[in-house]
């Protein structure tokens, strides 16, 4: 299942929110996925807690210098999970392509934002997409992505990397999950089952 619980799909758009440009409105996000991971995902409330200390003790314009240095400046975190799977590539364009028909097929759109956007991902899945399409994008797509983008970090203790340790730590499938998967990044990117 894509949704262990009923509580994951605001998981996902709190993440989707604590991982865009930092607004006023942070904190509150930030406390509130808090307290959904907590009762599921304690490892991850953790994680989560010490970026909120950090963030409780930071003005928001130094948050939006972070921000910008973290995801906008070094080329191995920017946010985009195509761009993490794939770089600079013919696949990631087919990949957007691909993902972008597949948020019109659900009505979702991305607006101004690249549809591989790591909170674009997060927001449509956050939506109830089909197991075949949600399931594929989330451990063949965002897990791969993260764990890129977690593994580019020097410091153990950046804040930001306290966050994507966090998601990554809330996406683990479980066992049952790792039994059925499907490994078709391709159906992603072509809107269709290549098994």
């Amino acid at each position: 299942m894509l949704h262990r619980n009923p509580n994951d799909r605001e998981i996902y758009s709190l993440f989707a929110d604590i991982l865009e440009y930092p607004t006023p409105a942070l904190a509150e996000r930030v406390q509130e996925c808090i307290e959904r991971l907590a009762p599921a995902h304690p490892e991850a409330a953790e994680e989560l807690n010490a970026f909120s200390e950090f963030i409780e003790q930071t003005p928001l314009e130094k948050l939006e210098e972070l921000y910008t240095h973290t995801f906008d400046l070094q080329v191995i975190c920017f946010p985009y999970v195509g761009y993490q799977l794939f770089g600079e590539s013919y696949k990631r364009g087919a990949f957007l392509a691909g993902l972008k028909g597949q948020f019109k097929a659900y009505g979702f759109s991305s607006g101004n934002e690249l549809p591989d956007h790591i909170s674009m991902v997060l927001r449509f899945l956050a939506l109830p997409p089909e197991e075949e399409i949600g399931g594929p994008l989330l451990r063949e797509a965002l897990i791969p992505a993260l764990t890129k983008m977690l593994n580019s970090f020097k410091s153990e203790g950046h804040p930001y990397r306290r966050v994507l340790r966090a998601l990554l730590l809330a996406l683990q499938p479980t066992e049952a999950q790792e039994d059925s998967r499907e490994p078709h990044v391709t159906q992603i990117v072509q809107g269709r089952d290549e098994g």
